[in-house]
């Protein structure tokens, strides 16, 4: 960009921003979340300086219209608002900043630092909600992703550009193996979505995944658990168009959002404070409209630029996988990975319940021995588990069910097939070898 057309767009952008901030209203109403105010051209999304009693200013977001009123949502809890204090548009809320320079950072879902480093350069800019792709103009998914976990590569293969679904319920090593992936991928640029979080274990994720290999590739969008539901969604957009923006430049990105089930929660508290009735298991239709909206962003790109492969993470609540949530993600996803509790007793970590697990795309990308390797793996480990009692009580002889012999002979191969320390990587080609030559022997 030339000299003269960076001053003609800085003098644009100056002459946009105060345009924008000359709109304004006055607060009727605020219930400590929830204000009301005088009517102003403005879209959803907008985000709003208004005046607090200490004499700050409290970011809001516009979320409805109401008897030609703006309602909108505070950003923080406990904000000193009165009636009467002058509401003003800060933001439009619909492009946001971006660059390389993001690229070894943590940013919050305004897009401001966390971390103690200098502020960013982005000189380029990219939609919150994303572009819509012709899905006819998209890539095929034709290539597989080398996560460097040996349970995902050799029998749940993830293909470049596939969306997929990691279920559990709390406790389970979601992060721990979400951490390992994000460590020991092969994807040129690596984007997370920490949303509605523990804060202790953002900093633990953090300081572990940002290492002198990784940091370059690496960026996260974090919002904690304690923060505004609107904030956790734009949180969950945020990284979703970070990712959609490499992808665009032709990067091969890895996109992890933990948890898809906290953004969900985050819509149904916006939907229910709209007034929304609560339609499947205290859900309302927004919630069930915003998974397949955002999920759809990720994958292929067109021809010449890069892959968004995903991973979203979906808290089974009280183990619970038929939750509306788990239900539409699993619809809408390439594939799953469910984690099992009885496999994190027995100390199996990762705790891929891999009967129970599928990609989608698998057996369009794999060579025939692995796919029959793995057909075999599956099927040895799910004779097992389903005699497993009768086999502790001593009820099992061997000679009567000879891949039930098989099974009993290999478990303590197939489960180090499964198990991987966290320190350690299993590149692609290896955790292949390792299952192949496995089923061979046996």
């Amino acid at each position: 960009m030339t000299a003269l057309s960076k001053k003609l767009a800085s003098t644009i952008s100056a002459t946009r921003q105060r345009t924008i901030s000359s709109i304004s209203g006055r607060v009727s109403r605020f219930d400590g979340i929830m204000i009301e105010c005088s009517g102003f051209p403005a879209t959803i999304g907008t985000l709003c300086e208004i005046q607090a009693q200490d004499g700050g200013t409290i970011i809001a977001e516009i979320i409805g219209f109401q008897n030609s009123n703006n309602l909108l949502c505070v950003h923080e809890t406990g904000a000193r608002i009165a009636v009467g204090a002058r509401v003003t548009v800060k933001d439009d809320g619909h492009l946001m900043a971006i660059g390389d320079d993001v690229l070894g950072r943590v940013v919050d879902a305004l897009g401001n630092c966390l971390d103690d480093k200098p502020e960013m350069e982005l000189n380029d800019s990219w939609p919150m909600e994303g572009v819509k792709l012709n899905p006819l103009a998209r890539k095929p998914v034709n290539t597989h992703l080398d996560v460097g976990v040996r349970v995902i590569n050799s029998l749940l293969t993830v293909g470049q550009g596939q969306r997929l679904g990691i279920i559990a319920g709390s406790g389970v090593g979601k992060s721990v193996l979400l951490s390992m992936m994000t460590r020991y991928t092969e994807a040129d640029v690596v984007v997370v979505g920490l949303i509605g979080e523990r804060g202790r274990e953002v900093g633990d994720f953090v300081n572990t995944v940002f290492s002198a290999e990784t940091r370059d590739r690496t960026v996260v969008v974090a919002e904690p658990a304690d923060r505004s539901p609107l904030l956790r969604i734009r949180a969950a957009n945020r990284a979703t168009a970070i990712a959609e923006y490499f992808r665009d430049k032709g990067k091969n990105v890895l996109l992890i959002m933990d948890s898809l089930t906290r953004v969900a929660h985050a819509r149904r508290e916006i939907g229910l404070a709209l007034g929304e009735q609560p339609t499947s298991k205290g859900y309302p239709p927004s919630v069930i409209s915003l998974i397949p909206n955002l999920i759809e962003r990720s994958g292929t790109g067109l021809p010449g630029q890069g892959a968004i492969t995903s991973f979203y993470t979906v808290l089974a609540d009280g183990d619970d996988t038929n939750d509306p949530v788990v239900d539409t993600a699993r619809a809408i996803l390439d594939g799953h990975i469910l984690l099992s509790r009885e496999q994190t007793q027995m100390g199996i970590y990762p705790a891929v319940d891999v009967p129970a697990s599928v990609s989608r795309v698998m057996n369009e990308i794999v060579s025939d021995d692995q796919k029959q390797a793995a057909t075999i793996f599956r099927r040895l480990v799910s004779l097992y588990l389903e005699n497993r009692d009768l086999i502790m009580m001593g009820g099992y002889s061997a000679g009567q069910d000879p891949d039930l012999d098989l099974a009993v002979q290999l478990w303590p191969q197939l489960m180090d097939i499964i198990k991987q320390p966290y320190d350690q990587k299993a590149g692609f080609d290896d955790s292949v070898a390792a299952l192949t030559q496995l089923m061979k022997a046996g």
